[in-house]
């Protein structure tokens, strides 16, 4: 259902600083950077769509949307808990920590943090621990 997400991010090198450890505590690995277009991508193990993609965008200033927010699937739940760390290290902001989240669903754990650029991320794995 879904080829790619577009995150938007005016800064390349702030941007790298902050995706580049966090997709690498979940386990994905970057695809390729462009510098001269200002994005890069990531993508699941395999180079399988879907693609993270961040980067600048085509017109105007990138702005965080309202109601907006890009889960990003973990392996387990000690993922979650890494992702969210190393989010918080290369300067994300908490929008909640590590936890069950039972009003999802009875397994869903999530956390969820602000990247430099004000956009909302969630950190999730569904699976039972």
């Amino acid at each position: 259902m879904i080829s790619h997400v577009f995150i938007g991010a005016d800064d390349l090198d702030r941007a790298m600083g902050f995706y580049g450890p966090v997709m690498e505590a979940l386990g994905y690995p970057l695809k390729f950077v462009d510098p001269a277009r200002g994005w890069a991508v990531w993508t699941s193990p395999g180079g399988a769509r879907p693609f993270l993609i961040v980067g600048r965008p085509f017109e105007g200033a990138a702005t965080p949307g309202n109601g907006q927010m890009t889960a990003l699937l973990a392996s387990s739940r000690p993922a979650v808990d890494q992702a969210y760390a190393t989010a918080l290290r290369n300067g994300g902001a908490d929008e909640g920590a590590p936890s069950l989240r039972p009003q999802y669903h009875s397994d869903y754990y999530g956390a969820y943090v602000r990247d430099p650029g004000g956009a909302k991320l969630c950190f999730c794995c569904h699976a039972a621990e």
